[in-house]
Formats: C-alpha cells, sequence, structure tokens
C-alpha cells in the first residue's frame, strides 16, 4: 500500500488518547448557551483524508465534509486564513467571535480530489500542511508537488509538516540531549529547504507530526525560525494562546466528524493559563505528584466549575487557591503521552473554556548513550 501506511497505522492507536479528553462531567457537557459579548472563539480545524473510507479512522465522509462546510456557512461563521489569525495574535488584535481556521495534514490526494473543490464551492480558505518527504518521494495517495503548485497558483497556503514524519516528541533511547536536538533540527530543516526550493518562499508555520511535542521540541522549531506551531490537542484559540503551540481540533473518523462533535468544538473557548505544573519539559519519572496552572482572569469562571483532566487519570475537580488550580496525585501515569486539561465555564456566556498540553516521558537514564 505503500509507505505512508505505516505511519497512518500506527497514528490510528493514538487517537485513543484523545477520546477521554471529551468524557466531561455533566455539568461541563450541559448545552452551550450564547456568547453575550465578542469574545475570543476560533477554532482551527484539523483533516486527513476525504471520502476515502480504507482508512476510517482517518477519513471524513464526503457527505459528512460537505456538511460541515454548510454548517459553518448557515451558522454564520467567518472562516480565516491561517496567517491572519497568527497575525491578529501577534499583534494582539481582537480576533472575531464565531471564527474557523481549516488546516489539512499530510496532503493526501483526497484533499485535491475531494476537498479543494468543496472549498472552493464556498470561498473557503485554507492550510495544507505538507509531509515533505511523502511528497517529494512520490509515496501512494499523496498530492504531487504539479498537484500543490496548481493548488497554490490559486490562492491554497502551504506550509510545512516537518521532512521525515518523525515522532519528534518520542525522545529515541540511545541519543543524548545534544544528538536528539540535532536530529530534530536536521529534519525540520529539510523539510523546510526542501518547500523553500518548492514553493519559492520559506514556510512560516509548523504542525507537529503527530501533534506530539516537548520543550526541545518547540525549542528547536523555534531556532528554525517558524513564525508559528501548531498541535494536536484539543482547544480553542484566543490572542492569549502560545503562538509556538497553537492547538486544533480533529475532525476524523466515525464519532469526531459528526456534525454533533464538530458543532460543539466550535463553540468551546480558549482558557489563559500560565506556570504549567508540571512544563512541557520530557517527563524523567512517571509519578507527577501535582497537575495545575495559574489562570488568567479567575473571576471570569463559575465557582465550582474548574476541574482537570489527566490522560489515565479522568476529570477532577481543581483545588483553587486564588488564581492558582491543581490537583494532587499519587498515581504514577501508565500511558507514554499523557495530556493534561484545564476547563472551566465563562460567567457570562455559559461556553466551555480549556487549555490542553502534553506530556512524554523520556527513555530511561541509562538507555541513553553517552557523549
Amino acid at each position: 500500500m505503500g509507505k505512508v501506511n505505516d505511519f497512518t497505522t500506527t497514528y490510528t492507536a493514538k487517537l485513543i488518547l484523545f477520546v477521554m479528553i471529551f468524557l466531561l462531567p455533566n455539568t461541563l457537557l450541559a448545552e452551550e448557551k450564547k456568547q453575550v459579548d465578542p469574545g475570543p472563539g476560533v477554532t482551527l480545524l484539523i483533516y486527513h483524508r476525504f471520502g476515502d473510507d480504507r482508512y476510517p479512522t482517518t477519513n471524513v465522509p464526503t457527505t459528512r465534509f460537505k456538511e460541515q462546510m454548510a454548517y459553518l456557512k448557515d451558522n454564520d461563521f467567518q472562516v480565516i486564513p491561517l496567517g491572519q489569525l497568527v497575525r491578529s495574535i501577534k499583534k494582539q488584535i481582537p480576533l472575531p467571535d464565531k471564527a474557523v481556521v481549516i488546516t489539512v495534514d499530510d496532503g493526501y490526494k483526497s484533499v485535491y480530489d475531494v476537498a479543494w473543490p468543496i472549498l472552493k464551492s464556498y470561498g473557503y480558505p485554507f492550510t495544507v500542511f505538507v509531509y515533505v518527504k511523502a511528497t517529494d518521494k512520490n509515496y501512494n495517495d499523496i498530492m504531487s508537488w504539479e498537484d500543490i503548485m496548481e493548488m497554490k497558483a490559486a490562492g491554497v497556503d502551504f506550509q510545512d509538516h516537518s521532512y521525515s514524519h518523525h515522532r519528534l516528541g518520542d525522545w529515541p533511547k540511545n541519543m543524548d540531549e545534544a544528538q536528539y536536538r540535532s536530529w530534530i533540527h536536521e529534519d525540520l530543516s529539510r523539510g523546510s529547504r526542501i518547500l523553500k526550493e518548492r514553493l519559492g518562499r520559506k514556510p512560516d508555520f509548523l504542525a507537529i507530526p503527530y501533534g506530539e511535542y516537548n520543550s526541545i521540541v518547540l525549542e528547536e522549531a523555534v531556532s528554525i525560525g517558524y513564525e508559528a506551531v501548531f498541535s494536536q490537542d484539543p482547544g480553542s484559540v484566543s490572542i492569549d494562546s502560545d503562538l509556538m503551540l497553537i492547538p486544533r481540533e480533529p475532525i476524523l473518523g466515525n464519532e469526531w466528524s459528526g456534525i454533533e462533535h464538530f458543532s460543539k468544538v466550535l463553540h468551546r473557548v480558549d482558557m489563559p493559563i500560565y506556570d504549567l505544573e508540571p512544563s512541557l519539559a520530557a517527563l524523567s519519572h512517571p509519578l507527577v505528584t501535582r497537575f495545575g496552572c495559574r489562570v488568567k482572569d479567575m473571576d471570569s469562571y463559575v465557582s465550582g466549575t474548574l476541574g482537570i483532566y489527566v490522560s489515565g487519570l479522568g476529570w477532577k475537580p481543581a483545588v483553587v487557591d486564588g488564581n492558582h488550580v491543581y490537583i494532587d496525585n499519587d498515581k504514577p501515569l501508565e500511558r507514554h503521552f499523557s495530556r493534561v486539561t484545564v476547563s472551566g465555564r465563562l460567567k457570562d456566556s455559559g461556553r466551555l473554556a480549556m487549555r490542553t498540553w502534553m506530556l512524554i516521558q523520556r527513555p530511561e537514564k541509562e538507555d541513553v548513550k553517552a557523549n
């Protein structure tokens, strides 16, 4: 079936990590109320394949994609270019409330054959993050450079999804930190260089393969010169979002491509937070005794609705101490990849605000080779 299917199979298993994110308590899943005042409400959507039943976990049926695009139009959502969103965050320009950014990862042929004609019919801008090696090596089901150049000439935005599509956040056991950084840097540099040669300009944005990252991945992305980096963490975007870690909502599979889920993610908003516990650094031990952060504008949230979710541990009500929210923990993380989500309900609108970050355990110290 071609090399591109190897990473698709592995990617499928990781989708399970997202499922528990949405098993919120009933109080958090109450029907979203209408926003009273304009506020941060931009949602970035991720797609992969369209109308390709061979890969149901990464596919969106054509009929459902048409339904989603019609939903955006019928409900007065504004589809804006990715570059406009990044500029607004960078310059602290207020964002439109009912706004959406459409992104597509990898560059499968169905983007050209299925999605593009539908998006053109609505006049919606969108960005494709290119899996550079797959395109350069003519992998099965991947768009050609000719396809990309045709779409680029018509105004489609193309950005970087790395060269090799490695799991960059998964620190290889045979590398020390210097080797690990070099491995990441070389792959990102190679993809960026080829895109510049092919498209005539250096890519501005990076979508992290599989959405897996740690602080070193983000630091190396900064050193390459990307203006913004995009994850696959669920959540919305505000002008308080970190340009080096912008969340996107995966739209794929059976339940996650349905209109009910589609509508739900469009009505969530960002929860600005800082001082993450633990930080984005690779974990050296599976036992994390505290998960938490500080919340900006704490008075904006309904008392009793603040909670914290951790993969494998579930949702727990947060302890609130001023603007510090946290939960204490005595159970080791059982998963190699975990996510932490902090959420609460806004007083003025009843909308669910949330922010998510990823935790990845690094190899045991004795497994790492010295220089």
